[in-house]
């Protein structure tokens, strides 16, 4: 391995200058000393200076781990330096030197010292070894640049640790496990670990320091680190680690960085276990599924007790591993006689049964628990089924008015009044809730939390830019841990989509693997949306088996309408109308229960609206019509919505009123629904035979879907190039893409990209949209 470091230029300055005047004068008598920690190279630079003794015929007195010696041994080398002109050179490490040793290298007057290697040099090295020269910086930080770990790092031999550590002094090697895990600058902890008064440390550091292993800052380097944790003896790192556990337990001081490094030692015992809980209870607030491993291992360990079971359901929850804390939920209900654990049982149990869309067990199980927010989070659950008075009765009982329970008990109480009258301060109350929880934290899992249900009701009243802003607060704070992550980001996905930004909401969507019910609805549902609003049949029929088999696993409930109307109106395109009749009547039922709220029954009616619309069932139609404008009153929302949806129905008949349809557009995109509004717009301007009404209304269609206006006809031609003109004129005439790729010797395909262009440049919202714009644009004697 060290023929490596014989290659030209991969030497330290002071070796190269020594060896230079050996070799230019060999015959001259050399006294020095060459000092460096292990690894630096000191064993190979004698063998360099043997060969050129050993060329010139001189006999030279070389001397390798002189640190080892004893003195009498080194008393007879003093007494041959003394007696001969003979070159003699004395390598040791800069620690543990006798007197001895040290009036003997005072001696000599000459020392090399050996560095370590720079970024350049290690480049070298790694090209010779046939490494990737991009490498070197890596290497080098890894390293540190001390040639053996350079060494052993490009040619992989890093086995060759284990029989270095196992001849380190005993406190050294458990110092350098001490360091590995954390404890290198704990100097109380480091005495008591090494059974030494602190004045007794430095001998063991600068000890450690020779063994070439610590960086520059007296941090292991990284291949140290590395070495320490696969090729100490694993007995003897064991008990290190659980010893400088204990004495942290012993001392009330956190051990959270120690007993990481105890994870998947097999460590067990009462210690151990004790260790395990106690890092649990210290990373639950940053890191949940940390939190769980250690629970977790803390059982392994021999753990016990009610407090470990309590803590691990809750971690695992925040986690999201709702099957392990519906396991241990399940069993604290069952399996002890502990009244507060069987309390956080239920809680637990609770919260994963309200993510996977079971409210009315999850209400019942909240009710018995009794514990902080319980009754809030009952009371939630009570609405989302339609059982008003029951959530009202549940509310009248105060409960202990902490932070994070006070924040819950706002969250319901919105919720609840959202079901009377125009819910007109629903959202403001559920911001203030929402903030509330950023300041308690979440000390227990949530089956929702007020950044959620805001963002629900900003979906129902059009506030597209609030839900927004609440939501992104609660992705940023990681309210509710990973167990309300993807139902935040799926939420976002949906106003983004509502709001007609459907690249955004595009990268919001989640594949249905490891999404628990509620939001499997969501993310499947946000998917068809998205197709739906991109004309995207395929798409479309490959999302609705999911979203529909999302839909039968769970009940309808009133947090859940939005994904059933975007559902509504997929079946109607796809001509199963009947197979979500079911469906819709539950949730209608929820909503008489609940005397049809205004707030929660708008939103699903307008999406049955275009559901009826879809199929041309004009009774149904103006059935939801008619809720709409009895909704009317409630604000603008409501209002803009039945402006639409008498719009709509106009269109439908065929009597277009282009200002009548221009304004309600308007409205619809003020209000962030920037899609509908153009959509209106679009099918308005397809469905009318007055030229001059098409013209504006197709204009609106562009301006409503976000884009600046364009005057119709010269600038909207001159967007297109020559050959887009010519596609265009083609497809206007009658001709398939096939017949027009023909007439241009072009394949159909080109001719559909040509035309998926020309959408985009003129901001059509689908295909019959854009071929009535170049109709439009495009006037008979013209093509």
């Amino acid at each position: 391995m060290n023929a490596l470091l014989d290659k030209p230029g991969i030497i330290h300055p002071g070796a190269r200058r020594l060896l230079d005047e050996v070799t230019t004068a060999p015959e001259l008598p050399v006294r020095v000393t060459v000092v460096a920690p292990g690894g630096h190279g000191k064993t190979h630079l004698l063998g360099l200076l043997g060969r050129h003794y050993s060329d010139a015929g001189i006999e030279a007195l070389l001397v390798d781990d002189a640190d080892q010696l004893d003195d009498d041994e080194i008393t007879k080398i003093k007494a041959r330096a003394e007696e001969t002109t003979a070159p003699v050179v004395l390598a040791f490490r800069p620690a543990a030197r006798t007197k001895t040793l040290r009036t003997l290298a005072d001696s000599f007057g000459r020392s090399v010292v050996l560095g370590a290697f720079g970024v350049d040099d290690v480049r070298r090295l790694v090209e010779h070894a046939g490494g990737d020269a991009a490498t070197a910086a890596d290497v080098h930080a890894r390293t540190g640049g001390v040639p053996g770990l350079v060494l052993r790092a490009v040619t992989g031999r890093l086995a060759d640790f284990r029989g270095e550590l196992e001849q380190l002094d005993d406190d050294v090697h458990r110092y350098l496990i001490a360091a590995e895990a954390g404890a290198g600058r704990n100097l109380d902890l480091l005495a008591a670990l090494l059974n030494r008064d602190r004045e007794g440390l430095p001998e063991v550091f600068d000890s450690a320091r020779a063994t070439g292993l610590l960086g520059e800052d007296d941090v292991l380097l990284p291949i140290a680190a590395e070495a320490i944790r696969t090729w100490s003896s694993p007995g003897r790192r064991l008990t290190v680690l659980q010893r400088l556990v204990e004495l942290q337990l012993r001392d009330g001081l956190p051990v959270l960085d120690l007993a990481r490094s105890l994870l998947g030692t097999g460590s067990s015992g009462a210690s151990a276990a004790a260790a395990f809980e106690a890092a649990a209870r210290e990373a639950m607030s940053d890191d949940t599924k940390l939190a769980a491993r250690f629970y977790e291992a803390a059982s392994e360990a021999g753990g016990r007790g009610a407090a470990l079971t309590v803590g691990w359901a809750h971690a695992a929850a925040l986690a999201g591993d709702l099957d392990t804390a519906l396991r241990l939920g399940d069993g604290m209900l069952g399996g002890t006689s502990d009244t507060d654990a069987r309390a956080a049982g239920a809680e637990v149990a609770a919260t994963v049964l309200a993510h996977r869309g079971e409210l009315e067990h999850s209400a019942e199980l909240y009710q018995w628990s009794g514990r902080a927010g319980s009754k809030a989070f009952a009371a939630i659950a009570l609405l989302g089924t339609g059982k008003l008075e029951a959530a009202r009765g549940v509310l009248e009982t105060p409960e202990v008015p902490t932070l994070f329970a006070g924040a819950a008990s706002r969250m319901a109480r919105a919720i609840t009044d959202s079901v009377s009258g125009c819910g007109a301060e629903t959202l403001s109350a559920l911001l203030g809730a929402a903030s509330m929880l950023e300041s308690a934290g979440a000390p227990a899992p949530l089956p929702d939390s007020p950044a959620a249900l805001a963002a629900l009701v900003g979906l129902h009243s059009g506030e597209l830019a609030l839900a927004e802003s609440v939501l992104s607060r609660a992705v940023n704070g990681r309210i509710g841990g990973d167990l309300l992550a993807k139902r935040h980001r799926l939420l976002l996905g949906w106003v983004a989509m509502t709001a007609g930004d459907l690249k955004t909401a595009a990268e919001a969507s989640m594949p249905p693997d490891g999404l628990e019910a509620r939001d499997e609805l969501f993310a499947a549902t946000l998917q068809l949306g998205l197709a739906r609003r991109a004309s995207d049949l395929p798409g479309l029929q490959r999302s609705w088996d999911r979203a529909y088999q999302a839909s039968m696993r769970q009940q309808p409930d009133l947090y859940s309408l939005l994904p059933l109307g975007e559902l509504a109106i997929a079946a109607a395109r796809g001509g199963a109308g009947a197979k979500l009749a079911g469906q819709l009547e539950r949730a209608h039922a929820v909503l008489d229960e609940l005397g049809n709220p205004p707030l929660w029954t708008a939103t699903l009616r307008w999406h049955e609206l275009h559901a009826a619309i879809t199929v041309e069932d004009h009774a149904s139609a103006g059935e939801h019509l008619a809720a709409l404008n009895d909704f009317a009153p409630c604000g603008r929302y409501p209002a803009a919505l039945a402006a639409a949806a008498s719009g709509w129905l106009a269109v439908l008949t065929g009597t277009v009123d282009p200002e009548a349809i221009t304004a309600s557009s308007s409205e619809l995109h003020e209000l962030g629904l920037c899609w509908d509004a153009s959509r209106l717009a679009g099918q308005a301007a397809i469905r009318t035979s007055d030229r001059k009404a098409m013209v504006q209304l197709l204009e609106a269609a562009r301006q409503f879907q976000g884009r600046a206006p364009e005057p119709v006809a010269a600038t909207g031609l001159s967007a297109l190039s020559e050959r887009e003109l010519e596609v265009a004129r083609l497809v206007v005439d009658g001709l398939t893409y096939k017949q027009a790729g023909s007439e241009l010797f072009i394949s159909g395909k080109t001719v559909e990209h040509h035309m998926a262009r020309i959408r985009g440049k003129l901001g059509a919202g689908d295909r019959r949209e854009l071929l009535a714009m170049l109709r439009e644009l495009l006037p008979s004697g013209e093509g």
